[in-house]
């Protein structure tokens, strides 16, 4: 039996008061494909995203998310995804390494500790882990929240702007994350502006207009 796709948009919209954020968007991505999400500002990339996520419902359509409807099946859905938001989530008067060692207790990691050293020496924070976060540059906490969602194990890994905030040398290490989680298996979602570097990353893409998608 061939796996379920990774997400499958069944004429999704979305509608905030008088305002659809999205209109009637259908679209298929296999599993283990890295689909590039463009559009300009207020297109509507991070609503659907947080749909996915299932942050938000959508006002009509169906979405489902390896085989499970983000209707009925919230909690499996999240078990399964993990979202990289422009909200890092992190907690401010804790360290590096305490906010991962929180999420690992949490998810019932059997060494949270031992996974938290690694993960932060994968994102280059290693001398930094016991530093509280509020004391991070805009850069490191963008960082920190790579190997927050690396830490969840996603199947279904969504990418909002990853590349923001982060220097030459931290773009290099999110494409690298990327390309790692692809050869995974893991499902990429990546919205950025940058089309050119999506392209390199990514199998297909999905363009949004004012919330329709369009061929790009």
């Amino acid at each position: 039996m061939s796996p379920p796709n990774a997400l499958v948009l069944d004429d999704v919209s979305r509608r905030f008061g008088r305002r659809w954020a999205l209109a009637r968007v259908s679209y298929t991505l296999p599993t283990g494909k890295a689909l590039l999400l463009t559009g300009h500002n207020g297109s509507g990339k991070s609503t659907l995203l947080r749909m996915i996520a299932t942050a938000v419902r959508p006002t009509a359509g169906r979405i489902t998310v390896l085989g499970h409807d983000t209707r009925e099946a919230t909690e499996q859905v999240r078990r399964e995804v993990a979202l990289l938001s422009h909200d890092s989530f992190l907690y401010e008067d804790l360290t590096a390494h305490q906010n991962l060692v929180v999420l690992g207790r949490l998810l019932g990691r059997p060494d949270p500790a031992g996974d938290s050293r690694a993960l932060l020496e994968r994102m280059g924070l290693s001398a930094r882990g016991s530093h509280p976060v509020r004391h991070f540059s805009a850069g490191m906490r963008k960082r920190l929240a790579i190997a927050r969602l690396l830490a969840q194990k996603p199947r279904l890994a969504l990418l909002d702007e990853p590349f923001g905030e982060l220097d030459p040398a931290g773009i290099l290490h999110m494409e690298q994350v990327i390309e790692e989680l692809r050869a995974e298996g893991v499902g990429i979602i990546l919205a950025t502006h940058l089309v050119e570097q999506g392209e390199r990353l990514c199998d297909v893409r999905l363009h949004l207009v004012e919330g329709r998608q369009v061929t790009p």
